[in-house]
């Protein structure tokens, strides 16, 4: 069942259940009530990650806070995709962007990855939760990508399950065309790592060509920014070996 784009959406944290009805938190009521300008009765679709999506009135308006009232679901929850993408930070704007993406192409999770050439080294959850939560009230999805710390490049490696396909943009490829890599790949549970600005190192690339579960990946002839290398790497890899 596809989404309802005609109703604003909103991602809360209570139970979700016919009939039962919760206040807002101070934000989310001063968006609905002075951004929004939503009167009592007024309409809106609210999920929570768990338990689908659900009609909801404005039972209560107050100075406040506003109170919801469930009426009914609209869609029943579907399961998050099993698709871990791990990235190298970027840049604040570009960074908003590239999770946003994600979110949008796929991910169920989204892992930071600190590697030797990380320009970012530090990074806060918070704003990427806030990303991810923004990108699932947009594009009507139901399953909210689970947001992991950061790690460090070594520490992914060595930890990575073995039975999950991880895909790498390698942009010292000698081709150009990722779909005779991607198309001899038969695991269903499978992994993106998207290297930053400077790409990888040497030896990053190194140990990731000598692993049995990698497949490395070229995404054609151009130069490509981190933020539209993962992009574009979503896309063929969804296309192919994905839901798609």
């Amino acid at each position: 069942m596809r989404a309802n784009y005609t109703l604003k959406r909103l991602f809360v944290t209570d139970d979700l259940a016919a009939g039962s009805s919760f206040e807002l938190t101070p934000e989310q009521s001063h968006y609905l009530a002075n951004v929004l300008r939503m009167a009592e009765g007024g309409e809106l679709l609210v999920f929570n990650g768990g338990d689908g999506e659900w009609l909801a009135r404005v039972a209560a308006k107050g100075k406040k806070a506003v109170r919801l009232a469930i009426v009914e679901q609209t869609r029943p929850q579907n399961p998050l995709p099993d698709l871990v993408y791990c990235f190298a930070p970027l840049k604040v704007g570009r960074l908003d962007y590239l999770v946003q993406k994600a979110v949008e192409m796929g991910a169920g999770v989204l892992q930071p990855v600190i590697t030797q050439h990380t320009q970012l080294a530090k990074i806060g959850t918070d704003r990427l939760k806030a990303n991810v939560m923004e990108a699932a009230e947009q594009c009507g999805i139901l399953a909210v990508p689970e947001v992991r710390e950061a790690q460090k490049f070594s520490t992914l490696i060595a930890g990575w399950e073995k039975d999950r396909r991880l895909i790498f943009c390698d942009e010292s490829a000698t081709t150009n065309n990722p779909l005779t890599a991607l198309q001899g790949i038969s695991e269903k549970k499978l992994g993106l790592l998207v290297g930053p600005e400077g790409g990888f190192s040497e030896e990053e690339r190194r140990q990731l060509r000598a692993l049995p579960f990698v497949t490395a990946i070229p995404l054609g002839p151009r130069i490509l920014r981190a933020d539209t290398a993962a992009v574009a790497a979503l896309a063929v890899i969804q296309a192919t070996v994905g839901d798609w």
